[in-house]
C-alpha cells in the first residue's frame, strides 16, 4: 500500500466557470506545490474572462456536507478562503472550522477584477467578526484593506494602521498586497510579530486574472509544506509573478490568465524580503 507523503490541504470558496481564478485557480497552485488539494464550494459564479453575469450561493446544508465529507477523511494541515458570498455562508464555515489548530489564511475576496461584487456589504462585518480572528494570515489588496479596515487609503501611513487594527482585531498577520499601487515595482507589505516586511517585484505589463486566490494559496501550501510565514509569503509573491510572466488570454477579452505550472517550469525558490527597519 502506498503511503501519502504530501499534505492535504482545503480550500472554500467560489467556482470560476472561466478558470481563472476561484477554487479552479486554487487546486492549479496546490497541484503545483506539491500538496493534495481539497475544496468546499460556496458558490457558482457564471464568469469568463469579461464579466461575472451571475452568482448562485450553495445552500447552507451543502456547505456543511462538504466540510463533513473533507473532515472524516483528509488530515489537514492548512487551509484558506477566498469567495464566500454572504454572512449565512460564514457563519456556517466559521461555526465547523474556526478552532481548527492549523494554519488559515484569508483572502477576504470582495469584488471581481471585472467589478462585481463578490462578498455583500453586510458580510463584512460577519467576516471580521467570525474568521479574522482565527487567521493567520489575512491578505486583503487595497480596495479590501479599506473596507476592513473602514477608512480609505490615501498615503502609506494608512496602510500600517490598517494592519495595526486588523492585528487588534485577532489577526495573526497581514499582507497587504500591492496590485493596485501605481509604479514601476509591486510592493506587498507583510506586518507580523511587531516586525514588517517587502516583498518586491518589478510591475509586469499584464492584466492579470486569480493573482489573489492563486496568491493566498500558495501560501497556504507553503505552510502546509513547513515553511514558515516569511519564507511562505516570499516563495508565494515570487510564484505569482513567475505566473503572471508567463500569462496567456484564453478568451476574447483583455485580461491575463496566470500560467500556474509556469513557476514550476522555472524552479522558482524565493527570494528574500526586504524587511522594514
Amino acid at each position: 500500500m502506498l503511503k501519502n507523503h504530501r499534505p492535504c490541504v482545503l480550500t472554500v470558496a467560489g467556482s470560476d466557470s472561466g478558470g481563472g481564478a476561484g477554487i479552479q485557480a486554487d487546486l492549479k497552485t496546490f497541484h503545483a506545490h506539491g500538496v493534495h488539494g481539497t475544496s468546499v464550494i460556496t458558490a457558482v459564479t457564471a464568469q469568463n474572462t469579461r464579466a461575472v453575469t451571475a452568482v448562485h450561493g450553495i445552500p447552507t446544508n451543502q456547505i456543511h456536507a462538504q466540510l463533513a465529507a473533507i473532515l472524516d477523511d483528509f488530515p489537514l494541515a492548512a487551509w484558506k478562503t477566498g469567495m464566500l458570498a454572504d454572512a449565512r455562508t460564514i457563519r456556517a464555515i466559521a461555526g465547523r472550522m474556526a478552532g481548527m489548530a492549523i494554519p488559515y489564511v484569508m483572502d477576504p475576496v470582495m469584488i471581481s477584477t471585472s467589478g462585481a461584487a463578490l462578498l455583500q456589504p453586510s458580510a463584512v462585518s460577519a467576516l471580521r467578526e467570525l474568521l479574522l480572528p482565527h487567521a493567520r494570515l489575512v491578505t486583503p489588496n487595497l480596495p479590501e484593506a479599506a473596507a476592513l479596515g473602514g477608512r480609505p487609503i490615501r498615503r502609506a501611513s494608512d496602510l500600517e494602521r490598517i494592519a495595526r487594527d486588523l492585528l487588534a482585531d485577532g489577526a495573526g498577520a497581514v499582507l497587504i498586497k500591492g496590485g493596485h499601487q501605481r509604479g514601476a515595482q509591486v510592493v506587498d507589505r507583510l506586518f507580523s510579530g511587531g516586525e514588517s516586511y517587502e516583498f518586491v517585484h518589478p510591475r509586469l505589463a499584464r492584466n492579470g486574472h486569480g493573482t489573489g486566490c492563486t496568491l493566498a494559496a500558495a501560501i497556504t501550501a507553503n505552510l502546509a509544506l513547513g515553511h514558515n510565514l516569511v519564507k511562505a509569503c516570499a516563495m508565494a509573491t515570487d510564484y505569482v509573478h513567475a505566473a503572471l510572466t508567463q500569462a496567456y488570454r484564453p478568451g476574447r477579452s483583455t485580461i491575463d490568465v496566470l500560467d500556474h505550472s509556469a513557476p514550476v517550469r522555472k524552479n522558482v525558490a524565493g527570494r528574500s524580503p526586504r524587511k522594514q527597519e
